[in-house]
Protein backbone atom coordinates (compact mmCIF):
# COMPACT_ATOMS: atom_id res chain seq x y z
CA UNK A 1 0.00 0.00 0.00
CA UNK A 2 1.48 3.32 -0.94
CA UNK A 3 2.86 5.53 1.52
CA UNK A 4 0.58 8.86 2.57
CA UNK A 5 2.24 11.99 1.03
CA UNK A 6 2.08 15.03 3.78
CA UNK A 7 -0.04 17.28 3.54
CA UNK A 8 0.87 20.92 3.21
CA UNK A 9 0.37 22.27 6.34
CA UNK A 10 2.23 19.44 8.22
CA UNK A 11 5.15 20.20 5.83
CA UNK A 12 4.97 23.72 7.27
CA UNK A 13 4.79 23.00 10.82
CA UNK A 14 7.80 20.81 10.31
CA UNK A 15 10.02 23.17 8.78
CA UNK A 16 8.64 25.79 11.85
CA UNK A 17 10.34 23.20 14.25
CA UNK A 18 13.35 23.02 12.57
CA UNK A 19 13.75 26.44 12.22
CA UNK A 20 13.13 26.84 15.90
CA UNK A 21 15.05 24.85 17.34
CA UNK A 22 17.92 25.54 14.87
CA UNK A 23 20.70 27.24 16.79
CA UNK A 24 21.66 30.74 16.88
CA UNK A 25 25.06 31.59 14.63
CA UNK A 26 26.57 35.05 14.92
CA UNK A 27 27.80 36.06 11.46
CA UNK A 28 30.78 38.03 10.61
CA UNK A 29 28.58 40.78 10.03
CA UNK A 30 26.94 41.06 13.51
CA UNK A 31 30.14 40.58 15.13
CA UNK A 32 31.09 43.63 13.32
CA UNK A 33 28.19 45.17 14.68
CA UNK A 34 29.09 44.55 17.63
CA UNK A 35 32.72 45.76 17.92
CA UNK A 36 31.64 48.59 16.26
CA UNK A 37 29.22 49.56 19.44
CA UNK A 38 31.88 48.61 21.58
CA UNK A 39 34.33 50.77 19.64
CA UNK A 40 31.96 53.96 19.52
CA UNK A 41 33.49 55.04 23.27
CA UNK A 42 36.05 57.48 22.97
CA UNK A 43 39.74 56.68 23.86
CA UNK A 44 41.49 58.48 26.82
CA UNK A 45 44.91 57.83 27.85
CA UNK A 46 45.86 59.27 31.50
CA UNK A 47 49.75 60.17 32.35
CA UNK A 48 49.91 61.29 35.30
CA UNK A 49 53.06 60.00 38.00
CA UNK A 50 51.03 59.52 41.13
CA UNK A 51 48.96 55.82 40.59
CA UNK A 52 46.33 56.72 43.42
CA UNK A 53 45.00 60.33 40.80
CA UNK A 54 45.14 57.71 37.84
CA UNK A 55 43.27 55.51 38.97
CA UNK A 56 40.64 57.71 40.48
CA UNK A 57 40.81 59.07 37.36
CA UNK A 58 40.60 56.14 35.58
CA UNK A 59 36.94 55.30 37.87
CA UNK A 60 35.66 58.07 37.23
CA UNK A 61 36.38 58.19 33.38
CA UNK A 62 35.18 54.65 32.56
CA UNK A 63 32.00 55.47 34.46
CA UNK A 64 30.74 57.54 31.46
CA UNK A 65 29.29 56.26 28.58
CA UNK A 66 30.45 57.32 26.05
CA UNK A 67 34.54 57.21 26.93
CA UNK A 68 37.07 54.48 27.85
CA UNK A 69 40.72 55.03 29.12
CA UNK A 70 42.78 52.80 26.93
CA UNK A 71 46.53 53.17 28.60
CA UNK A 72 47.90 55.12 31.52
CA UNK A 73 52.03 56.16 31.99
CA UNK A 74 53.54 58.28 34.58
CA UNK A 75 56.73 59.68 32.73
CA UNK A 76 58.01 61.11 28.98
CA UNK A 77 59.52 57.91 27.72
CA UNK A 78 57.28 55.23 28.23
CA UNK A 79 54.33 57.81 27.85
CA UNK A 80 55.24 58.12 23.99
CA UNK A 81 55.58 54.69 22.83
CA UNK A 82 52.32 53.95 24.61
CA UNK A 83 50.36 56.42 23.22
CA UNK A 84 51.55 55.63 19.75
CA UNK A 85 50.30 51.58 20.02
CA UNK A 86 47.25 53.43 21.92
CA UNK A 87 45.73 55.32 19.19
CA UNK A 88 43.80 57.54 22.30
CA UNK A 89 41.29 60.07 20.64
CA UNK A 90 42.65 62.35 24.02
CA UNK A 91 45.31 62.23 25.88
CA UNK A 92 44.43 64.00 29.78
CA UNK A 93 48.13 64.75 30.52
CA UNK A 94 50.03 66.04 34.41
CA UNK A 95 52.62 68.83 33.91
CA UNK A 96 54.85 67.23 37.02
CA UNK A 97 55.85 63.61 35.70
CA UNK A 98 58.00 61.35 36.96
CA UNK A 99 60.99 62.16 35.04
CA UNK A 100 60.24 65.15 32.28
CA UNK A 101 57.88 67.36 32.08
CA UNK A 102 54.23 66.97 30.65
CA UNK A 103 55.09 70.10 27.99
CA UNK A 104 57.54 68.41 26.65
CA UNK A 105 55.77 65.26 26.40
CA UNK A 106 53.17 67.19 24.88
CA UNK A 107 55.09 68.71 22.19
CA UNK A 108 56.20 65.13 21.08
CA UNK A 109 52.80 63.97 21.02
CA UNK A 110 52.18 66.91 18.56
CA UNK A 111 55.27 66.38 16.49
CA UNK A 112 54.29 62.79 15.56
CA UNK A 113 50.84 63.76 15.63
CA UNK A 114 49.62 67.00 15.23
CA UNK A 115 45.92 66.47 15.27
CA UNK A 116 46.15 64.16 18.58
CA UNK A 117 44.46 66.26 21.18
CA UNK A 118 45.26 67.19 24.56
CA UNK A 119 43.90 68.34 27.86
CA UNK A 120 46.35 69.63 30.53
CA UNK A 121 45.20 68.55 33.89
CA UNK A 122 48.09 69.66 36.57
CA UNK A 123 47.99 71.19 40.21
CA UNK A 124 49.70 73.95 39.30
CA UNK A 125 48.11 77.21 38.92
CA UNK A 126 46.75 78.06 35.44
CA UNK A 127 47.93 81.72 35.71
CA UNK A 128 51.45 80.20 34.71
CA UNK A 129 51.06 77.12 32.67
CA UNK A 130 47.43 77.86 30.68
CA UNK A 131 48.48 80.09 28.39
CA UNK A 132 52.11 78.24 27.79
CA UNK A 133 50.12 75.27 27.40
CA UNK A 134 47.78 76.30 24.69
CA UNK A 135 50.65 77.94 22.68
CA UNK A 136 52.82 74.43 23.05
CA UNK A 137 49.35 72.43 21.42
CA UNK A 138 46.97 71.74 24.05
CA UNK A 139 43.29 72.08 23.78
CA UNK A 140 42.30 72.63 27.23
CA UNK A 141 44.08 73.38 30.89
CA UNK A 142 42.17 72.42 33.71
CA UNK A 143 43.31 72.41 37.30
CA UNK A 144 43.51 69.11 39.61
CA UNK A 145 41.13 71.24 42.09
CA UNK A 146 38.18 71.42 39.87
CA UNK A 147 34.94 69.15 40.71
CA UNK A 148 35.14 65.85 38.68
CA UNK A 149 32.08 66.77 36.82
CA UNK A 150 33.78 69.48 35.80
CA UNK A 151 36.59 67.53 34.46
CA UNK A 152 34.09 65.30 32.65
CA UNK A 153 32.42 68.17 30.88
CA UNK A 154 36.24 69.43 30.00
CA UNK A 155 37.05 66.36 28.21
CA UNK A 156 33.85 66.50 26.21
CA UNK A 157 34.29 69.60 25.13
CA UNK A 158 37.86 68.97 23.90
CA UNK A 159 36.72 65.89 22.21
CA UNK A 160 34.39 68.05 20.64
CA UNK A 161 37.17 69.84 19.19
CA UNK A 162 36.36 73.28 20.94
CA UNK A 163 39.16 74.56 23.39
CA UNK A 164 38.68 74.23 27.28
CA UNK A 165 39.82 76.45 29.52
CA UNK A 166 38.49 77.85 33.21
CA UNK A 167 35.90 80.78 32.91
CA UNK A 168 38.72 82.97 35.06
CA UNK A 169 41.16 82.04 32.64
CA UNK A 170 38.92 82.77 29.88
CA UNK A 171 38.54 86.13 30.61
CA UNK A 172 42.16 86.50 31.30
CA UNK A 173 43.10 85.07 28.27
CA UNK A 174 40.00 87.67 26.30
CA UNK A 175 41.53 90.91 27.85
CA UNK A 176 45.52 89.62 27.39
CA UNK A 177 43.99 89.59 23.32
CA UNK A 178 42.68 92.96 23.50
CA UNK A 179 45.51 94.49 25.09
CA UNK A 180 47.57 92.97 22.59
CA UNK A 181 50.11 91.51 24.71
CA UNK A 182 53.52 92.60 23.14
CA UNK A 183 57.35 91.90 24.64
CA UNK A 184 56.94 95.61 26.63
CA UNK A 185 53.94 94.74 28.58
CA UNK A 186 55.09 90.67 29.05
CA UNK A 187 55.64 89.84 32.92
CA UNK A 188 59.04 88.88 33.86
CA UNK A 189 57.59 85.04 34.62
CA UNK A 190 56.32 85.10 31.10
CA UNK A 191 59.85 85.77 29.80
CA UNK A 192 60.98 82.18 30.90
CA UNK A 193 60.86 79.78 28.16
CA UNK A 194 59.56 76.28 29.36
CA UNK A 195 62.71 74.79 30.36
CA UNK A 196 62.96 77.83 32.23
CA UNK A 197 59.68 77.97 33.90
CA UNK A 198 60.44 73.91 34.59
CA UNK A 199 63.84 74.16 36.15
CA UNK A 200 62.17 77.62 38.18
CA UNK A 201 59.11 75.09 39.73
CA UNK A 202 61.88 72.39 40.52
CA UNK A 203 63.66 74.57 42.04
CA UNK A 204 60.33 76.15 44.19
CA UNK A 205 60.40 72.67 45.26
CA UNK A 206 63.29 72.35 46.69
CA UNK A 207 65.67 70.11 44.26
CA UNK A 208 69.33 70.54 44.21
CA UNK A 209 70.96 71.24 40.76
CA UNK A 210 72.32 68.04 40.55
CA UNK A 211 68.03 66.25 41.16
CA UNK A 212 67.10 68.52 38.85
CA UNK A 213 69.67 67.41 36.14
CA UNK A 214 68.85 63.98 36.80
CA UNK A 215 65.25 64.40 36.67
CA UNK A 216 65.25 66.12 33.12
CA UNK A 217 68.48 63.95 32.02
CA UNK A 218 70.59 67.10 31.16
CA UNK A 219 74.05 68.22 32.68
CA UNK A 220 74.25 69.46 36.02
CA UNK A 221 76.32 72.39 33.46
CA UNK A 222 73.31 72.99 31.60
CA UNK A 223 71.08 73.42 34.78
CA UNK A 224 73.56 76.04 36.07
CA UNK A 225 72.99 77.58 32.68
CA UNK A 226 69.01 77.70 32.84
CA UNK A 227 69.79 78.86 36.28
CA UNK A 228 71.88 82.20 35.77
CA UNK A 229 69.08 83.19 32.85
CA UNK A 230 65.99 82.73 35.33
CA UNK A 231 67.97 84.67 37.75
CA UNK A 232 68.51 87.32 34.88
CA UNK A 233 64.87 87.93 33.52
CA UNK A 234 63.72 88.21 36.75
CA UNK A 235 66.24 90.70 38.03
CA UNK A 236 67.53 88.55 40.76
CA UNK A 237 71.34 88.67 41.76
CA UNK A 238 71.64 85.60 44.17
CA UNK A 239 70.68 82.36 44.29
CA UNK A 240 69.40 82.51 47.71
CA UNK A 241 67.28 85.02 46.25
CA UNK A 242 66.28 83.09 43.41
CA UNK A 243 65.48 80.49 45.77
CA UNK A 244 63.00 82.94 47.96
CA UNK A 245 61.56 84.12 44.71
CA UNK A 246 60.67 80.56 43.19
CA UNK A 247 59.08 79.03 46.81
CA UNK A 248 57.01 82.39 47.43
CA UNK A 249 55.81 81.96 43.32
CA UNK A 250 55.76 78.05 42.97
CA UNK A 251 53.71 77.04 46.46
CA UNK A 252 51.72 74.23 44.95
CA UNK A 253 55.69 72.50 43.14
CA UNK A 254 55.64 69.02 43.95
Amino acid sequence: MPAKKPSAASARTARSKATAAAPTVATAETNGKAEKSSSSKRRIFIVDDHPIVRQGLVQLINKEPDMEVVGEGEDVYESIRAIRTASPDLCLVDVSLKSGDGLELMKEIKSSNPEQAVLILSMHDEKLYAERALRAGARGYIMKQEPPQVLVNAIRNVLAGEIYVSPNMGATLLHRMVGSKTASNLTPMDRLTDRELEVFRMIGAGMRVRDIAEKLFLSAKTIEAHREHIKEKLGLKTSAELLRFAIRNTPDSN
